[in-house]
């Protein structure tokens, strides 16, 4: 089992940064994907950022935060971050981390094995 703890988030001012992390405990393993995904009031979830690694590592994100927002992983740490720069109220949500254990999942919340409860970020205007 996995156990999935998302932190970091706040309110926050447009064109502020904040930095979520992701802590993984329990069985984790030395390949899968690691994924982002957010929830705002009234709206579906949806795909944020997501990285995948076994051998090699790679990234992807959604259109709507690509060059604003980076995620990484600490193998070391079993931690992943999701950093978000030039921030704007359309940027809040609940967001949640999740995990694949295959590293087959790609840009959809299918194929995620756990998920953490989430962390509000509020971005005021």
């Amino acid at each position: 089992q996995v156990q999935l703890v998302e932190s970091g988030g706040g309110l926050v001012q447009a064109g502020d940064s904040l930095r979520l992390s992701c802590a993984a405990s329990g069985r984790t393993f030395s390949r899968g994907t690691m994924g982002w995904f957010r929830q705002a009031p009234g709206k579906e979830r949806e795909f944020v950022a997501q990285i995948t690694w076994s051998w090699t590592t790679s990234t992807y994100y959604a259109d709507s935060v690509k060059g604003r927002f980076t995620i990484s992983r600490d193998n070391a740490r079993d931690t992943v971050y999701l950093q978000m720069n030039s921030l704007n109220p359309e940027d809040t949500a609940v967001y949640y981390c999740a995990y694949d254990r295959a590293g087959r999942a790609f840009a959809t919340a299918d194929g995620y094995d756990y998920w953490g409860r989430g962390t509000q970020v509020t971005v005021s205007s």
